[in-house]
């Protein structure tokens, strides 16, 4: 089995990743504005997720030194390459679902 395979299947095949890649396609959301969308999601759980999507460069944490302070997540132009996959995923789902 190649290795980057294996690596990407990994990343996309945890549960909750699919999901919360397709929210942040529409755009930057603060953490409310994700869990509004998925809100069986644990607050834990969005959290590890976000760090490790972060860490692999698919995410993007933006901080705004406001009052309150602000934080919008994004995804990188390496997460919004993984369009064309959710969209797929998703045309496979309403065929065979």
């Amino acid at each position: 089995m190649c290795p980057k395979y294996e690596a990407a299947s990994d990343i996309l095949g945890k549960k909750w990743t699919g999901r919360l890649i397709r929210v942040l396609l529409g755009g930057p959301k603060r953490f409310k504005e994700i869990k509004e969308q998925i809100p069986e999601m644990s607050d834990k759980m969005l959290t590890d997720r976000m760090k490790e999507l972060e860490a692999e460069g698919i995410i993007k944490r933006t901080v705004y030194p406001e009052m309150p302070v602000r934080i919008e997540y994004e995804l990188t132009l390496k997460g919004k390459e993984l369009q064309p996959v959710i969209e797929t995923i998703q045309k496979w789902g309403e065929a065979w679902m």
